[in-house]
């Protein structure tokens, strides 16, 4: 299995929702970091990843990362994809 993080912002966020929305819809766990209450997540962000938007995606499998920015629908599949055939 992976681990999925998705950073976002709480409101107002379209890409963020639908995000959310798409691998909640697809039963696929994920945890949410808001950055905008926790400053090291937009450290990490901002700094190491060099995103300034959200949502963030970091998907984490067998030591390699594939991590994307904003409302990505082929990369979404892709990583629900992944999950549901290593399920």
């Amino acid at each position: 299995m992976g681990t999925l993080t998705i950073y976002t912002k709480p409101s107002g966020c379209f890409a963020c929702n639908k995000t959310k929305e798409k691998f909640a819809a697809a039963d696929v766990d994920f945890t949410e970091v808001d950055v905008t209450t926790t400053p090291s997540a937009r450290e990490y962000v901002a700094e190491e990843l060099g995103f300034t938007q959200v949502p963030v995606v970091v998907f984490e499998q067998g030591g390699s990362e594939n991590i994307w920015f904003g409302l990505n629908p082929g990369k979404i599949e892709q990583v629900i994809n992944i999950l549901k055939s290593a399920a």
